[in-house]
């Protein structure tokens, strides 16, 4: 039977934890001028704060999926342990976006929600049913039948109808649902290809996510994983020569995305893709895994592509365009994925890499004429907490023993795979197998995967028309922002001054004019 520590064993334990803590206190922050000057500092920050009010030529929705408000706490504070500080202190580049707000993540017919209903939400503006992708709330999931007349646009397929250039980038599969609500209408999120439809749907004419991709709106950068759903079943992975592709229909429907584009390219590896000239290329789609990405951890740089790069291509293609672009970048299996096998340490490190592809993107825009939101689609039964002290490793122990005498992480899951009883009591853990990226949680129920929260996630937004994201909004309030800010469908009156770059973008003319006037400008002056 475990011995119990009595209450003041372990008031002695948390007093000379707390003593050694005071060891990495930085001296400044010992001294009430710190805090003052700091909280000044911010107070002159928010005083200088002036809504910009003209019109976004540029739309940037960055989805960290399942990045819920913990899982920012504890990725700010890794991103600065891995910068060799106490961690703390330090911010996120989203942290530095001037605007924030909560969102609602329910679905219509459920309280946890899921990737598909959310993206639905966000992408196109409309809330959904669980499961279901591009469709309102009126259809139901499986049903094939109940797609039809029941679909709605996103704002992606709006930007392209309005003249804009559009992309999609994820690390996970592009056929997943979070990129999916893109451009699909589809009454089941796992119709991935032909070979996943139900005989019902086959029969009804549904057509998979896939399928859907190629044939509905013309996208001008694909870049994630999903090689396997494009491809005949009787023909092999480049990559993995015991894979075959899924569909039975025998297409290869990269060949079909190809045809009658012009400047555009189809890559599966890091050196094609590195090849790829943006400033020559009008389309590109790089499938660099069968399914989803490989974790951050985890990846082949020779191979794939990372986040960050994939996103800084995308963008060098696309504001090529005079009229703009919308992109959305996603990390959505890893931060995701990583906490339903309840593992912290790869779910961390990939908001980590998120948060560098939000800090490269604002060095490749301007944020004058470009409306940048960062969010989730949905929270999980992630959690921060337990007794630590200042600079603890996120991935660390508790600085106090449990009841039952064993230590315990600061990071924890309400249930999932890590719920494990030998003898009728819970494994006993030390720091070095906590912080292997391969350690799994603990958690409170046994699940085989870790669930979703259902708690408000965090939107934050810089840019023309950001200050619009304030207060507790309904997820579908996004879309509508998005799309209000840029002026396309349903808001094309919206009579926002274009920004200052937009407008010179949209009046060239005008500079010919200007350049025409200076040799009489220069006669004048001399005379």
């Amino acid at each position: 039977m475990a011995v119990q520590h009595s209450p003041i064993i372990l008031g002695l334990l948390l007093f000379l934890s707390l003593d050694f803590s005071f060891s990495i206190i930085p001296e400044e922050e010992q001294h009430p001028s710190y805090w003052n000057n700091k909280a000044k500092q911010a107070l002159q920050k928010a005083l200088d704060v002036k809504p910009n009010l003209h019109q976004a030529k540029n739309l940037i929705l960055f989805l960290g999926d399942g990045m819920g408000i913990p899982t920012i706490t504890a990725a700010r504070i890794l991103k600065g342990q891995m910068e060799g500080k106490t961690g703390e202190e330090s911010s996120l580049v989203m942290d530095t976006f001037p605007y924030l707000a909560l969102s609602k993540t329910y679905n219509v017919d459920q309280q946890m929600p899921d990737s598909a209903a959310t993206a639905t939400a966000y992408l196109c503006g409309v809330k959904a049913n669980y499961g279901t992708l591009g469709l309102s709330a009126s259809a139901r999931r499986y049903n094939c039948g109940s797609t039809f007349g029941n679909e709605v646009k996103s704002v992606l397929h709006r930007a392209k109808m309005a003249g804009k250039s559009v992309g999609i980038v994820s690390t996970a599969r592009v056929q997943h649902a979070s990129p999916g609500a893109a451009y699909s209408h589809t009454a089941d999120r796992g119709w991935y290809s032909d070979l996943e439809l139900s005989a019902d749907a086959v029969a009804g004419g549904c057509r998979d996510i896939a399928y859907q991709l190629v044939h509905n709106t013309e996208i001008n950068v694909i870049l994630g994983g999903g090689r396997q759903y494009m491809f005949s079943n009787e023909s092999f992975d480049p990559e993995y020569p015991t894979i075959k592709g899924d569909r039975l229909d025998k297409t290869d429907l990269t060949a079909v995305w190809l045809q009658g584009k012009q400047n555009a390219h189809y890559v599966w590896n890091k050196a094609e893709f590195d090849k790829v000239n943006p400033e020559k290329t009008d389309f590109l789609m790089g499938l660099f895994e069968p399914k989803d990405a490989r974790y951050e951890q985890d990846r082949d740089p020779s191979m794939d592509p990372s986040l960050t790069e994939m996103m800084e291509k995308a963008i060098k293609i696309l504001r090529r365009n005079h009229n703009g672009f919308y992109l959305f970048v996603e990390d959505e299996g890893r931060i995701d994925h990583g906490h339903h096998g309840s593992q912290a340490s790869y779910a961390l490190t990939e908001a980590v890499e998120f948060d560098r592809a939000i800090g490269r993107a604002a060095e490749l825009t301007n944020e004058l004429d470009t409306l940048s939101v960062v969010t989730a689609d949905h929270s999980h039964v992630f959690s921060f907490g337990g007794y630590s002290e200042r600079g603890n490793p996120v991935l660390g122990l508790s600085r106090t023993y449990a009841m039952d005498d064993k230590r315990f992480t600061t990071t924890l899951y309400g249930n999932g795979p890590g719920h494990i009883i030998i003898n009728g009591s819970r494994p006993d853990v030390n720091a070095s197998v906590a912080e292997s990226k391969e350690y799994i949680q603990q958690s409170a129920v046994p699940l085989d995967s870790e669930t979703h929260g259902s708690e408000d996630v965090a939107i934050f937004a810089k840019g023309p028309m950001s200050h619009l994201f304030h207060g507790v909004q309904e997820q579908s309030y996004i879309a509508h922002v998005m799309a209000y800010a840029a002026c396309i469908e349903p808001y094309e009156d919206c009579d926002l001054e274009p920004s200052p770059d937009h407008a010179g973008a949209h009046h060239p003319s005008l500079v010919v004019l200007l350049l025409g006037l200076v040799p009489v400008l220069i006669s004048l002056t001399s005379a």
